[in-house]
């Protein structure tokens, strides 16, 4: 017990630490940045999700943004007045998670005897299905035109800025400063709990099917079930990040839930690196923080257009896709484990610099040391 304490204690000083730094922007960062850091942590929760199904389980999913769909738009509708079922907003968004983990449920059987390639398009259906729902539902949805998103309240705290005014340490706390200790304190909750799975048995079980069924079977793994396990769970994080991006946006609009969303999650988890917390979360703050820099900053850009602007130069939103396309095809080449992967690359870089040379005279002298004499 006492050769633990050294090695937990500098980690949860790390933890501590990193939880402080994540808990100032609010008191230093305008408007702009905070919304960028809601729709990192956002995003991170569903490539989290993602992460597990894909980098974990082995099991390609397009399907993903049909998910945050439920999510987005089961807590608007459960939270919202007529036509809505005008639930508290805490109930609201629990039950638009679990609405996601049921729908996830049911496609499951699918989950469990499909894969690969296979698995890819199957779920793919579902982001054209969804749409399609999405935009003829309109009573329920809103059709084109979307819904207003109903804010988040848990008592007297409201985390928008029609409720009463909040002043904490002289900073007068809007919406984002309010939505950023709920999105920051829900992805905290993804971040332990999808560790924690991974370091379980249920996460070695899945870690098996990914690098040979044939093993994980004989080993005793039930494989259908783990696997649609892993998509529920998958389904349900999607879920979570749905009604984040939802309070995020403060309106949800069919087009938003399409197949490039789904892509872009996929971007998430291979730039981060699959099968790691970590780096998933690093690639959904890239993949993200990407489009909203380059539309701040087109202006200083060559070859990229400001929006609203006429002319050949690519706007913003393309000109991010072509770099983090480029960005895996170089990370795939250069880094297969992604970002996640970098610093144990250069520590061990960092360790054969600092190696010393063996001393080729004395490498000799134990080589004739150990001949046998005549």
């Amino acid at each position: 017990m006492s050769d633990l304490l050294p090695r937990r204690t500098p980690r949860a000083l790390a933890i501590l630490l990193v939880a402080l730094l994540l808990c100032a922007p609010p008191f230093y960062l305008d408007v702009f940045w905070l919304r960028i850091g809601l729709f990192a942590m956002a995003a991170a929760t569903g490539a989290v999700g993602l992460g597990l199904l894909t980098g974990t389980a082995g099991q390609l999913s397009l399907g993903h943004s049909f998910f945050l769909a439920i999510g987005a738009y089961g807590y608007t509708w459960l939270a919202g007045e007529e036509p809505g079922a005008g639930l508290p907003t805490a109930l609201a968004l629990v039950a638009a998670v679990v609405l996601a983990g049921l729908a996830g449920g049911l496609f499951s059987p699918v989950a469990g005897r499909v894969r690969g390639v296979y698995l890819g398009v199957a779920t793919l259906a579902l982001v054209f299905l969804g749409h399609h729902i999405l935009v003829s539902a309109e009573p329920v949805t809103g059709g084109f035109n979307g819904l207003s998103v109903p804010p988040l309240s848990a008592g007297p705290l409201t985390f928008d800025a029609s409720g009463p005014e909040l002043v904490v340490l002289g900073v007068p706390f809007g919406a984002e400063e309010r939505l950023w200790y709920l999105c920051l304190a829900l992805f905290a909750f993804t971040w332990f709990t999808a560790r924690g799975l991974l370091r379980s048995r249920a996460g070695r079980a899945l870690k098996a099917l990914r690098d040979s069924e044939t093993a994980a079977a004989v080993m005793g793994v039930p494989v259908a079930r783990y696997r649609a396990g892993a998509f529920v769970l998958s389904s349900m994080y999607a879920g979570l990040a749905g009604v984040l991006l939802a309070l995020a946006f403060r309106r949800v609009v069919p087009d938003y839930f399409g197949l490039a969303l789904s892509v872009d999650y996929l971007a998430m988890i291979v730039i981060g690196g699959l099968g790691s917390v970590a780096g998933a979360t690093a690639g959904a703050v890239f993949v993200t923080a990407l489009p909203l820099l380059m539309t701040r900053y087109a202006d200083r850009l060559p070859f990229v257009a400001t929006p609203g602007s006429a002319g050949d130069a690519l706007g913003p939103t393309e000109a991010s896709r072509y770099l983090y396309g480029a960005a895996i095809v170089l990370i795939l080449i250069f880094a297969p484990d992604g970002l996640s992967g970098l610093p144990h690359r250069l520590r061990a870089r960092i360790r054969i610099r600092r190696r010393p040379a063996e001393d080729p005279t004395s490498a000799t002298t134990a080589v004739r040391v150990k001949e046998p004499t005549p």
